[in-house]
């Protein structure tokens, strides 16, 4: 038994991996968890013999997974399968377009030059710039520790900084997008990317094109499981390493001594410990578990903009589409329009771009014969008091009017099993304040540099997950449990 010890608040998937990172270094570690069962927002969701992942739907960079296998001695191919999707997105067109994105980037050049009449040579130019964003970010900022532009001064730092025009933090997203691609169609493509951080392409940095790279040239895959069972696997890789899961454990409160973190409060006991990791979102950290000691808040963080939060219908359908896949979405016919309705007016627009995600295309047990299970989502903002009752019925609608149109089938009437997520629910199950996804949003070119760095001004307190440094997304969660591990003596 080591004579260190760390406990980790939340096990969403930061939570765990940082566990299993602890662990394997050297300590006990223990996980208190508000909730019933692990993974946060990477949840699922089950309505009679419908079956759903409730968060996140789409797997990148799966490296970060089997690395915490083979940190353990394992072999992740035992314990977590997965595979590289052919299809990676269908995309449904108001004026009828319909693009099939495939992994194959001589059949995804085809398929757009044929189908808008794009050309091959502004693929090219924009896979080259994604990489190059990437290459150039990577080894600096998404897989360190950020600690203040010192880090100019590294090597692979002022690498960065000498390419710093290529890194294209000047222009908004939208528009870097608009100076390659010529159809508005494949403005409105690449503009969707912004979405993944849970950002307005119309205010981002152009640098959020960097995304591209992960899915289209990195790979996009599926866990045979489901997406829920990276958790599962990741839980039980977690107790095999000798950490203990304390579930219906809602911690109370952080013990300090002066600005020392020396435990926590758990059902009114003090639970001692070395280390301290906080994987709940950042607001509520110091607004609920730090709320005695305002003076060590760091208020500008928290008062930054959220990113957008979501509004999910899990459908049980009661027919099979052969023309969808795993990933679908339905485009706004009027982009522009809705994220000014989303971040300037704060409600939903009456056209919403629709993500629908059927996972039974590839584990067909997620449904039952004949059926599918559909995750339907679109981007909304975060709560700030809306009304959301009203809001959410009037959504349903208008998503079925969309779907109906551009399916040319009435959805409504093979709905046979329905479950909602709202933003309320989001920060209610998630510890995710105003139900913000991704924490802040990346809505101006120092957004990634003003996150919460993973390591706290108290001593031996850090932080992981979507809410901090580096930023929402499982593979950058994962990466943030890899900084922390670092960090930690």
């Amino acid at each position: 038994m080591s004579s260190k010890k760390a406990v980790v608040i939340g096990a969403g998937i930061a939570g765990i991996a940082t566990a299993i990172r602890l662990a394997i270094k050297g300590y006990e570690v223990e996980v208190f968890e508000a909730n019933a069962t692990p993974g946060g927002k990477l949840a699922e969701v089950t309505n009679d013999k419908f079956r759903f992942d409730a968060g996140p739907s789409l797997l990148t960079m799966p490296q970060y997974i089997d690395e915490l296998f083979a940190l353990a001695g394992k072999d992740a191919g035992k314990y977590f399968q997965y595979q590289k999707l052919n299809v990676i997105c269908k995309y449904f067109y108001e004026d009828g377009t319909r693009l099939t994105a495939y992994a194959d980037k001589e059949k995804f050049e085809k398929e757009i030059t044929t189908h808008t009449g794009e050309s091959a040579e502004a693929l090219q130019r924009q896979a080259a710039n994604s990489a190059q964003i990437f290459e150039l970010t990577n080894p600096v900022f998404l897989e360190r520790a950020f600690k203040g532009f010192k880090e100019i001064f590294t090597k692979d730092g002022f690498k960065a900084f000498l390419n710093l025009k290529k890194l294209d933090t000047g222009r908004i997203m939208h528009q870097a997008n608009q100076g390659i691609f010529k159809d508005e169609r494949i403005v409105q493509f690449y503009d969707r990317y912004a979405t993944y951080n849970g950002s307005n392409p119309y205010a981002a940095p152009a640098t959020l094109n960097i995304i591209p790279h992960l899915e289209q040239e990195l790979g996009a895959y599926f866990p045979t499981g489901g997406m829920y069972s990276i958790v599962t696997s990741l839980v039980d890789l977690a107790t095999m390493v000798g950490v203990k899961f304390n579930y219906n454990s809602p911690v109370d409160e952080i013990v300090l001594n002066g600005k020392k973190a020396t435990g926590i409060k758990v059902k009114g006991e003090v639970i001692n410990a070395d280390i301290m990791v906080s994987n709940m979102d950042i607001w509520f950290t110091y607004n609920k578990l730090l709320k005695d000691y305002p003076k060590l808040h760091p208020k500008k963080i928290l008062a930054q903009e959220r990113s957008s939060s979501a509004l999910v219908f899990y459908w049980g359908i009661n027919k099979k589409f052969a023309k969808l896949d795993l990933h679908n979405i339905f485009f706004s016919a009027d982009y522009k329009a809705e994220f000014d309705q989303i971040w300037k007016e704060k409600t939903i627009y009456h056209d919403p771009t629709v993500y629908v995600n059927i996972t039974s295309k590839l584990k067909p047990k997620d449904a039952p014969p004949e059926c599918e299970n559909w995750f339907v989502m679109i981007n909304v903002p975060a709560n700030t008091g809306q009304d959301w009752d009203t809001l959410i019925a009037d959504a349903r609608k208008n998503i079925l009017v969309k779907l109906a149109s551009l399916l040319n089938e009435n959805i409504s009437k093979l709905i046979i099993r329905e479950t909602v997520l709202d933003p309320r629910d989001i920060e209610s199950k998630t510890s995710s304040y105003q139900g913000s996804i991704y924490g802040t949003s990346s809505n101006n070119k120092y957004a990634a540099f003003n996150r919460h760095a993973n390591q706290s001004a108290i001593k031996n307190l850090y932080f992981v997950g979507g809410s901090v440094h580096p930023g929402g997304g499982i593979p950058l969660c994962l990466l943030s449990a890899k900084i922390v591990a670092e960090e930690v003596n």
